[in-house]
């Protein structure tokens, strides 16, 4: 009797697939502008976006050479969410109400500078 083939199965075929998650323009505007205001700060020095299954980053750093700063989480499920470290710092349905997370730090800068 003759030796019998493996199979080979697509693990694509079994595994759920979730479509990527991005972040809207509009969104963007809002992670970048609050970025350029911790940059001119001097607080934050670098950033990045990542893609992951069923949600979206964006990472800030103090120093790249360091783990991030903050992260800001969009979700498959509509909800933004801000870690520091492992700590989940603030939760919203919408990025601008997530952000005031960073107003309170903000709003020691007088008005004027911002």
């Amino acid at each position: 009797m003759g030796r019998q083939s493996a199979v080979v199965i697509p693990l694509g075929d079994y595994r759920e697939r979730q479509r990527p998650l991005y972040f809207s323009r509009f969104e963007l505007n809002l992670l970048l502008g609050l970025y350029s205001r911790h940059v001119a700060r001097g607080e934050w020095r670098d950033y990045a976006i990542d893609h992951r299954d069923g949600m979206a980053l964006f990472s800030v750093f103090r120093h790249s050479r360091e783990g991030a700063a903050y992260r800001i989480v969009k979700t498959g499920e509509g909800e933004f969410v801000v870690w520091r470290g492992r700590r989940r710092m603030r939760a919203a349905s919408s990025l601008a109400a997530a952000l005031l997370f960073f107003e309170r730090s903000l709003s020691l800068v007088p008005r004027a500078l911002l």
